[in-house]
């Protein structure tokens, strides 16, 4: 397989085919880093008001380390992978206390950093330092598979090395940059999962997917997802304009986001059920319910959470041990997907003040 042909054939349709993104051709690396830890596991639509909103709080890496947890938590809010975030803080800490706000400009180094692996080790050392390490993500998977042909399974550790080797021996070696981006690019605007644009792509003629009609069949990824179901039931405690929230402290989902207290289980449970698992939980606090909304459902990578949400108006909060957070305060914390979705199903004038 020529590394030559491909990277030439690729660079040139590069050069007429720019996919805007705020963070491209930037070579400061961390606005690099930043982009790429919000993309992980996150389309590039998605993402991107993220990367505004984090490198418009946040412009330099001494200002994301100086900033509250609470208030990183709140950007990342809706973004999913919560831990992502946590690292971005821990990090962002770490190269300003111990390397002076200057991140590791080799790939061994970058690597050493929390919540860094191979790909974004790759995509720093390439774009910000130009050292020649090939980035390999979905995109990336998908053009080596249907241009070689080889239908060995992409999710597994055998299929990530094989095509890993592959994308660095076709990298070109002089502008590893620009080649990364390219490729990336043709993997999303033109070899795409479904309808790929065959007779745009610059590699067509080299193409062995195109030429024995195998494009649907590649990649192969088999692996499936198993998700287990967990049922939250959440009680909106409500007093005058006052609601009540804790934080989310134990090595689980939604590790130190907000939410309403709960109590939660592995099955439906029916009304005579909460109100007894309330009972027991809440001795001192009558069970009124004003108002219930659910069940809503939230989609994890491996779980899926099916909540329902009792609002209960409160005379008297001192039995509760929770501190009052005055509705209009609600939008300073940061809260899962979940709890997101009860907001929106307020009244009004109750959820105006989380826009």
């Amino acid at each position: 397989m020529s590394n030559t042909s491909f990277s030439r054939n690729l660079l040139t349709w590069s050069q007429t085919f720019d996919r805007q993104m705020p963070w491209k051709d930037r070579t400061d690396a961390y606005a690099i880093w930043l982009s790429e830890i919000i993309l992980q596991q996150t389309r590039v639509a998605q993402g991107m008001p993220y990367y505004i909103r984090f490198i418009e709080a946040f412009p330099t890496v001494f200002d994301l380390a100086k900033a509250d947890e609470q208030e990183v938590m709140r950007l990342w809010q809706g973004l999913g992978y919560y831990s992502r975030a946590r690292n971005l803080h821990f990090t962002a800490q770490q190269v300003a206390d111990e390397f002076g706000g200057i991140f590791p400009d080799n790939y061994d180094g970058l690597l050493k950093l929390k919540g860094i692996g191979p790909y974004t080790a790759a995509a720093i050392a390439s774009f910000a330092f130009g050292l020649p390490h090939a980035v390999v993500d979905g995109n990336v998977f998908r053009v080596l598979a249907r241009y070689s042909a080889n239908f060995i399974d992409i999710g597994t550790p055998a299929g990530k090395k094989e095509f890993t080797q592959l994308a660095n021996q076709l990298l070109d070696k002089k502008q590893p940059g620009r080649f990364n981006q390219a490729i990336m690019d043709l993997g999303a605007l033109i070899c795409k999962p479904a309808n790929p644009s065959c007779k745009e792509c610059p590699l067509q003629k080299k193409c062995q997917a195109f030429s024995q009609d195998l494009i649907t069949q590649l990649p192969v990824k088999e692996k499936k997802i198993k998700r287990k179901t967990r049922y939250f039931y959440y009680f909106v405690f409500r007093k005058d304009g006052d609601y009540f929230i804790q934080k989310r402290t134990k090595k689980d989902i939604w590790h130190s986001l907000y939410e309403f207290p709960n109590i939660e289980s592995k099955t439906v449970l029916q009304e005579k059920a909460i109100k007894l698992a309330f009972q027991q939980k809440y001795p001192k606090i009558k069970l009124k319910i004003k108002n219930r909304v659910g069940p809503i459902t939230q989609l994890l990578t491996h779980q899926k959470i099916i909540g329902q949400f009792f609002e209960i108006p409160l005379v008297d909060s001192k039995n509760l041990n929770l501190p009052a957070t005055p509705i209009e305060k609600l939008k300073d914390f940061p809260f899962p997907k979940m709890v997101l979705s009860f907001f929106d199903h307020m009244p009004k004038k109750k959820k105006a003040s989380r826009q």
